[in-house]
C-alpha cells in the first residue's frame, strides 16, 4: 500500500489540507481585513471532506477504480475550496488591488495537482495489471 507512488501523492494531499487547517487559521489582507478563519463552516467542512477523501482513498488501494473516483471527488472539493477562498478575497472591500494573500491561499492547488498525479499513477497502475492480465 505504502510503496505505490499515488499512496504517498494522497498521504502528502492529507497533510497539506490538515497544514492547511492547522497552520492558517485565519488570512487576513494587508489592510487588516478579515478574509477566512477556519471557525466558518464552510471551509471547516471543505477542509475536512478533502482530508477525509484523501485518507478513504489511501485506504481502498485494492480497489483503484474506487480511489480514482474518490480522488476526483477531492479535486472537486479543493476546486470548490480554491473557488471559495477566492470569492471571499475579492469581495471584501477594498480589494480591487492585488494584496498578498499567502500560502494558504494556494495550497489547494498544490493539492489538486497532486490529486492528478495520483490519478495518472492509478491509471498506470490499471493498465500495468490489464496487461498482465492478458497474458495469462
Amino acid at each position: 500500500m505504502i510503496q505505490r507512488i499515488q499512496t504517498l501523492y494522497m498521504l502528502l494531499v492529507a497533510f497539506i489540507m490538515t497544514g492547511l487547517f492547522v497552520w492558517f487559521p485565519e488570512v487576513k489582507n494587508e489592510s487588516g481585513d478579515l478574509l477566512y478563519t477556519r471557525d466558518e463552516p464552510v471551509f471547516f467542512a471543505l477542509i475536512f471532506i478533502s482530508i477525509a477523501l484523501a485518507i478513504i482513498a489511501i485506504l481502498t488501494y485494492k480497489r483503484r477504480k474506487r480511489q480514482f473516483v474518490f480522488n476526483r471527488l477531492n479535486i472537486l472539493s479543493n476546486f470548490i475550496l480554491l473557488g471559495v477562498f477566492v470569492y471571499r478575497s475579492l469581495s471584501v472591500p477594498g480589494e480591487t488591488l492585488v494584496s498578498e494573500k499567502g500560502i494558504g491561499m494556494f495550497l489547494p492547488i498544490l493539492s489538486i495537482v497532486l490529486l492528478v498525479m495520483a490519478n495518472r499513477s492509478i491509471i498506470k497502475d490499471e493498465n500495468l495489471v490489464k496487461s498482465v492480465d492478458r497474458l495469462r
